[in-house]
């Protein structure tokens, strides 16, 4: 069986990095979450295998791309900004891709 156009098969999506984002439900930070997830599919898009959101709990957010932890709200002080969020995304998945405006001085 073909797949239909515009799908990736399950092996390719696979290959790809995968993000989790590990959200504490008991802080109602879901919202934070998606929003988060949308971001990074809209810059990085069809080079992602997938972004998963993650229920937990004890005041957790961390973002992980495969397993390496890239955001901790503990340890990092807080919540990421969009902008910091994608360059370490970037970072770690194609530390040569320019980010566009992200990476200008004084965006």
């Amino acid at each position: 069986m073909k797949p239909r156009p515009g799908y990736h098969s399950v092996k390719e999506q696979s290959m790809k990095p995968q993000v989790t984002i590990v959200y504490c439900t008991g802080c109602n930070w879901l919202l934070r979450a998606g929003w988060m997830a949308q971001e990074l599919l809209s810059t990085f898009g069809e080079d992602l295998g997938g972004v998963t959101l993650v229920p937990g709990h004890g005041g957790i957010f961390e973002v992980r791309v495969d397993a390496t932890p890239i955001w901790e709200r503990k340890r990092d002080g807080g919540f990421p900004d969009a902008k910091e969020l994608k360059k370490r995304l970037r970072d770690v998945i194609e530390p040569d891709r320019d980010l566009g405006h992200i990476d200008r001085a004084g965006a």
